[in-house]
């Protein structure tokens, strides 16, 4: 198992993660995925078994205090066996923050859990 950053590469590796959570806002257009993915302030690592992405953790950091987990997903056949929690420790790792913020679904509340933390409720907002 390979822990390692997100390249151009890994893209329609992640691009099939992504397709099987029906996260349809990264599937619909690779192009802005890939820019999403690798933008400034972003720390992407994939997790890769024999050369193909198995998992991500896609980060949004301010590079001092403040990290926002935007993304982490492992397939289905691979969890339960740490990849998702060693994803966690390496943006943890390459980011360096204070703490990582992040919105969960019911499913994942018991992994997150997990790790020391503090609740918050939480919004996402839409333009439409």
């Amino acid at each position: 198992m390979e822990f390692r950053t997100y390249e151009r590469r890994d893209l329609n590796d992640v691009i099939r993660l992504c397709e099987a959570e029906r996260w349809e806002s990264y599937v619909a257009d690779p192009e802005r995925t890939h820019r999403a993915l690798s933008a400034p302030g972003v720390i992407t690592v994939v997790a890769a078994k024999e050369g193909t992405a198995i998992g991500f953790a896609h980060l949004l950091t301010d590079g001092a205090i403040r990290a926002y987990l935007a993304n982490m997903v492992v397939a289905a056949n691979e969890r339960g066996s740490g990849i998702g929690r060693r994803l966690i420790q390496e943006v943890f790792a390459r980011s360096n923050p204070a703490y990582i913020d992040l919105l969960s679904t019911d499913d994942s509340e018991a992994f997150y859990e997990g790790f020391p933390h503090r609740r918050f409720p939480g919004y996402r907002l839409y333009t439409k």
